[in-house]
């Protein structure tokens, strides 16, 4: 289906006055380039840049020139000061670095403005070089702008004597996460050092709540950030959703595929059981079609798990092999190394045609060339990851965005669950793409406490300055906003806790210091990332390290399938953590730990209600996925769900099975203010419960009424470390970050209440 979306197209006047407030140079520079108009977020942006007394949030597709409209400006401000001073771009990439360098690097060449690329990857020289000279532009991670405060604690003032602007590049993969609390603490670090406040330029796709994100930018600012949002941003997409119904049951058709596919070694690689068997042949469809379309040209495959990226990198390579042509299908995520990686991305800039499968690794901005389709398979993790994954299509001039969804749904049974009759998948993705088309996205989430990055930024704290009062500290890290729900009482209540770890010491005038175990955890270099990073094994053929592997592979494994290639173990070294392998016909996927907590909004829940209960036919689905559909409408009709007030199923004694249509953390907070009063429910979709409706509506009543704390809901549970140094942290700090990060209270009450006005 073809139609226009809020996703590019550049509809900004002529040159206008903002052109001519640029330096000649840049002027020149722009004529050069062969660009005939500045795009509408560069034409506003550039007065207020030059201006430097605000922070500025850009936001804009990919590819819609918000680099050039942050660094047009600054440059032309730094050349037109007595002394060129230093600007510092923090990326969340370093791959994202070494693009930025190359582009700007050609500009400031010729401006004489020094540009540095500064992570693991660059030599001492280099950052030699800056470090004399404080001048420039600085690229650089937040993981080496942690490592440079504190092994470079005393001299920072001197560094960034000259700072002039700090800029955040794609400020959306930073808001919600570890990263995001460290590299606010950073930035305000940084202000502290130099003792004045350096404007902040933010670089962001358009997302659900643009305030949400200036209010990121600067915590408890008097002054909001100013929000400049492209409006020229409409182009035409294809969309197609592709439903594939898996296999219920072996016939004789299938058995003959199972047997051919057997031969070709795939039973051993997949370990194909009753129970995987069909999700087998539905992907080997999916696998089909793509190898069909997307032959010749660029592509992007996002699965939603490493393992799907090996399975697809794997089964296309393979068919490449059956049909007798040249592989054009290669794989990209984070475990590989760095030299396939950019390998991958080479293939993307060239003019041989490549498709790539791959993680959200390519959903931000590295310039990988044009790309013609991007394929979605399975139903993404959000709206918001949907719009930047479609937007690395079509962006050339003249070109359109072609988006395919492959779903698979189980074929029905007689012991087929309701989230199987209801066709979850295809609906959560047919409404993820309607919120899409409609310019709907996740609000970002900046209320999470983030208590382990807490810890971490105390500990660099110390090592920076070289100790430091309590009082100081709590003021930098919380009394200033960036962990602005800590109280006092909960950060000496931290400070103890720390101290019986010998983690910290404090000494007779108050000074905190690390303790042995804290000298420890800091002198690592791992210290300096703020997420957790599982330990790896190197994975080597010959001379070459293909990428990093976590130890939850066996020693005992002989068969691995990894970049999309099928090895042997020949040998499997614990102590050196490497592994050795060479090439052979047949391989096992590894098991990767940690993809992450996945959470529906709200808004999805309610689209997912609203294509239910509407019987119009929806024209972005084939055939297969229409009739999945048709089939889902029939039962919620079935169910009498139309109606708001049947929202709870009795499945027979003390069984209900309950819909709120509401997201992810709201249900999950029901399932906890349930299991406290001793009734079992768990869910996502639907919660299923295991009590009487009586009982049920007498807890909601209670709940309502006397709605628990975060510390009631979550103290029992067994598993609340969700980060990297979650276990320093105490009993009672432990479960308000939990309780932070994965429930709804406020939401959960919300919806008990509506329930109980329905039903009263």
């Amino acid at each position: 289906m073809t139609m226009t979306t809020n996703l590019s197209v550049s509809n900004s006047e002529p040159l206008s006055s903002s052109f001519y407030l640029l330096d000649k140079r840049i002027q020149r520079w722009i004529w050069d380039s062969g660009w005939d108009e500045l795009k509408d977020i560069q034409e506003q942006s550039i007065p207020l840049i030059l201006e430097g007394k605000k922070d500025v949030v850009l936001a804009a597709a990919t590819a819609s020139g918000k680099t050039e409209a942050a660094f047009l400006p600054i440059l032309t401000r730094m050349l037109q000061e007595p002394e060129i001073g230093c600007v510092l771009y923090i990326s969340p990439l370093k791959a994202l670095i070494n693009d930025q360098f190359g582009r700007l690097e050609q500009l400031c060449e010729k401006l004489e403005i020094p540009v540095t690329p500064w992570h693991g990857d660059i030599g001492a020289t280099k950052k030699k070089k800056f470090l004399q000279s404080q001048k420039g532009v600085v690229l650089i991670t937040p993981e080496s702008l942690e490592a440079m405060l504190i092994l470079r604690g005393h001299d920072v003032p001197n560094i960034f004597k000259n700072l002039r602007y700090i800029v955040i590049d794609e400020l959306h993969a930073f808001i919600g996460s570890e990263r995001g609390k460290q590299l606010q603490s950073l930035m305000h670090r940084i202000d502290i050092a130099i003792k004045r406040a350096t404007p902040r330029i933010a670089l962001s796709a358009t997302l659900g709540d643009m305030e949400k994100a200036g209010e990121f930018l600067r915590p408890k600012s008097p002054v909001m950030a100013e929000i400049i949002e492209s409006k020229s941003d409409e182009r035409e997409l294809k969309i197609l959703i592709k439903g594939y119904e898996e296999c219920h049951e072996l016939n004789d058709e299938n058995l003959d595929l199972f047997s051919a596919e057997s031969e070709k070694g795939y039973e051993e690689c997949y370990e194909l059981d009753d129970e995987n068997l069909d999700l087998f042949f539905a992907e080997s469809e999916i696998s089909e079609h793509l190898f069909q379309k997307l032959r010749g040209s660029n592509n992007l495959i996002f699965p939603n798990s490493r393992q799907e990226v090996e399975f697809f990198a794997d089964s296309l390579r393979q068919k490449s092999e059956d049909y007798g042509v040249d592989n054009e299908f290669f794989p990209h995520y984070g475990n590989l190394s760095k030299t396939i990686r950019e390998e991958a991305e080479a293939r993307l800039k060239s003019s041989t045609p490549v498709s790539v499968i791959c993680t959200s690794t390519l959903e931000l901005g590295i310039d990988i060339g044009g790309i013609k389709n991007v394929a979605q398979i399975g139903a993404p993790y959000s709206v918001a990851s949907l719009r930047q994954r479609v937007g690395r299509s079509g962006r050339r001039k003249g070109e359109v965005g072609i988006l395919w969804v492959y779903i698979a749904e189980r074929a029905i049974g007689s012991e087929s669950r309701l989230s199987d009759l209801l066709r979850e998948n295809l609906v959560q993705v047919v409404a993820q793409v309607c919120l899409l088309l409609k310019g709907w996205y996740e609000a970002p989430r900046i209320q999470n406490l983030h208590l382990s990055t807490l810890i971490q930024q105390l500990l660099s704290l110390i090592a920076q300055y070289g100790g430091i009062s309590a009082a100081d500290a709590w003021q930098i890290l919380c009394g200033a906003g960036l962990f602005g729900n800590v109280n006092k009482q909960d950060f000496m209540l931290l400070l103890r806790q720390l101290g019986e770890e010998d983690t910290l010491i404090q000494t007779p005038d108050g000074l905190l210091l690390h303790g042995v175990a804290g000298e420890k955890i800091v002198n690592d270099y791992k210290f300096y990332a703020a997420f957790k990073d599982a330990p790896e094994y190197r994975v080597i053929h010959g001379a070459k390290e293909l990428g990093k592997i976590e130890e939850s592979l066996s020693p005992e494994a002989k068969y691995l399938i990894f970049v999309g290639q099928r090895w042997e173990i020949c040998n499997f070294d614990v102590q050196k953590k490497r592994i050795e392998v060479i090439p052979a016909p047949t391989g096992k996927i590894p098991i990767f730990d940690g993809n992450g907590n996945f959470f529906v909004d709200d808004k999805v829940r309610q689209e997912m209600y609203q294509i239910l209960v509407e019987t119009a036919p929806i024209p972005f689905l084939d055939k297969t996925a229409a009739k999945l559909l048709d089939e889902a409408r029939s039962e919620f009709r079935r169910l009498k769900f139309g109606d708001k007030s049947q929202t709870i199923l009795n499945c027979g004694k003390d069984s209900l099975l309950l819909f709120t249509w509401r997201g992810s953390r709201v249900t999950r907070t029901i399932c906890r203010m349930l299991a406290i009063h001793g009734v079992q429910a768990h869910g996502d979709l639907y919660i299923e419960i295991k009590t009487s409706s009586q009982n049920l509506f007498h807890i909601f009543g209670k709940l309502v009424t006397s709605p628990p704390d975060g510390l009631t809901l979550v103290i029992d549970l067994k598993s609340k470390q969700q980060e990297k140094w979650d276990c320093l942290l105490p009993e009672p700090l432990l479960s308000k970050n939990y309780t932070s990060a994965m429930l709804d209270i406020d939401g959960a009450i919300d919806t008990i209440r509506e329930l109980l006005e329905l039903y009263d």
